[in-house]
């Protein structure tokens, strides 16, 4: 099913320019926008759904909830603007020969993305075009910096992350943020535009992201208000805060950033002249950073989510037990920590951060199951799937990425649950039926006397789970499985 769709505008016979949105879906701080609005001329706002294999999309299924929810959004800002957002299906360079044949457009801009998949389709697109005299302009802003700009003092990428964090800081703040443009020229005639509903991002039978609004409203108005409730409630303490799972403590931007429904500038200068200690504006902001490093290190190194970025973890033995990892997806493993952020993951298509962290080590560390499963799977349940921060994030965990934690650091699940949920409040949220057990017995059922299971009403191995391993045990199968790699020659 199509629909026509007509900009509000008289073009005056000028040759409009196409705006191509990407993973930047949004009016404020879009450099592409703004240059297409500043030249007077028709803008055409584009949306191609590439084909899957390019992997310029939504990375997985809860991303493409989240994908529609911000087309819509932007959609209607766009029209509220002046031009109307059109959507098309196919490979980039046929769907842009098929929508200047039909408008005249003579121009294209778009915003620079980063991934393997989108530079290897951006690159010779753009000189394709420029052969056929079409003006192309890509414009910076989805990062602070981009992957090239910043080299180390060999004039090298970096690999490790405080060196690159001084060196962004050294490069001053991003650029002042571009206000939304107040009226776009829409284009006269009449176009062609997919019915966001036939791509069919939405789950139906049955409807797995039916809670996903208890928490996200998708889009940039969404971002805005997120990032403004955050500043004012929660940056101040943030550095100390932020570990502890319960309550609004991070900012939840990352959905946000990995469609761009904000800049990661605006987000930046929204900090600034802000009531909080220095600390908390410095570690959020080096969060930002660390966003920036992943992508750099997935510009130089492509296959990140594939290949271990230290080769001696090649020959690491990981175990393959379907039976465990399935235990672990449904947030049954017996240990409340990791449940309780794994079926987080499933009702809202998110995990705190800190508990991602745990969650991980264990799958890595406890069930010695490869990072790579872990990685697949973060990317098709998490909004805010990222290819760079995911595969980082996991190689940091697994200790085979750049500036990577330690393999031996393996994170306690126990420990750590009382450390940064001492109450049990994100526990008995997330794992109800433990909800009635005290907290000095929640994040360890299974050392409770039988009584007190009882008055809490749980049955170890019938309502919660028994623990799929002895973590004491795993850690010691992990460590010396560590110990036997070997440098590659």
């Amino acid at each position: 099913m199509t629909s026509d769709k007509q900009g509000s505008a008289k073009d005056s016979g000028q040759a409009p320019v196409i705006v191509w949105f990407r993973r930047d879906l949004r009016l404020a701080d879009n450099h592409a926008l703004a240059a297409a609005v500043h030249t007077g001329k028709p803008v055409i706002p584009l949306y191609i759904r590439e084909p899957d294999e390019t992997g310029n999309g939504p990375l997985g299924a809860a991303q493409r909830w989240w994908l529609h929810h911000s087309l819509s959004a932007l959609s209607q800002s766009l029209d509220k603007a002046g031009a109307s957002l059109i959507l098309r299906s196919g490979s980039a360079d046929k769907v842009l020969a098929d929508l200047m044949g039909q408008t005249g457009a003579d121009a294209i801009y778009w915003n620079r993305r980063y991934e393997p998949s989108g530079t290897a389709v951006d690159g010779p697109l753009k000189d394709g075009l420029k052969a056929d005299g079409i003006a192309v302009k890509s414009f910076a802003g989805q990062l602070m910096h981009e992957p090239l700009t910043l080299k180390t003092k060999s004039g090298g990428p970096f690999r490790v992350y405080t060196p690159f964090w001084r060196a962004l800081e050294a490069e001053g703040e991003p650029d002042e943020p571009l206000a939304a443009p107040r009226h776009i020229k829409g284009f006269s005639g009449k176009l062609k535009s997919e019915d966001l509903a036939d791509w069919a991002l939405l789950p139906t039978k049955p409807d797995w992201a039916k809670t996903f609004h208890e928490v996200w409203e998708p889009g940039e108005a969404g971002a805005a208000k997120r990032l403004k409730a955050f500043v004012k409630k929660a940056l101040a303490g943030y550095k100390v805060k932020r570990d502890f799972p319960d309550g609004e403590t991070t900012s939840m931007l990352s959905p946000h950033l990995a469609l761009g429904e904000i800049s990661p500038a605006s987000v930046w200068h929204a900090t600034r002249g802000v009531d909080a200690p220095g600390d908390d504006i410095v570690h959020f902001r080096k969060e930002l950073a660390w966003r920036d490093f992943s992508y750099h290190l997935l510009f130089h190194n492509p296959d990140l989510d594939r290949r271990n970025l230290q080769p001696k973890f090649d020959s690491f033995p990981w175990k393959c037990d379907d039976k465990a990892l399935k235990r672990w997806q449904r947030g049954e493993t017996g240990y409340p920590i990791v449940d309780a952020g794994m079926r987080q993951l499933w009702r809202h298509g998110y995990m705190h951060n800190r508990v991602r962290m745990i969650a991980a080590s264990f799958l890595i560390k406890d069930l010695m199951i490869d990072w790579r499963v872990g990685e697949a799977w973060f990317r098709d349940t998490l909004v805010d799937a990222d290819p760079a921060s995911n595969a980082a994030s996991w190689q940091w965990v697994a200790g085979s990425g750049a500036d990577a934690a330690p393999f031996f650091r393996i994170f306690n699940p126990i420990l750590q649950g009382e450390k940064f949920d001492p109450d049990g409040a994100y526990i008995r949220t997330f794992v109800p039926e433990l909800a009635k057990l005290d907290a000095r017995l929640i994040h360890r059922p299974f050392e409770a006397k039988p009584a007190e299971l009882k008055a809490a009403g749980v049955r170890l191995g019938e309502t919660y789970p028994t623990p799929v391993v002895d973590h004491h045990t795993a850690r010691d199968r992990a460590l010396e499985a560590f110990k036997s790699l070997e440098e590659p020659a």
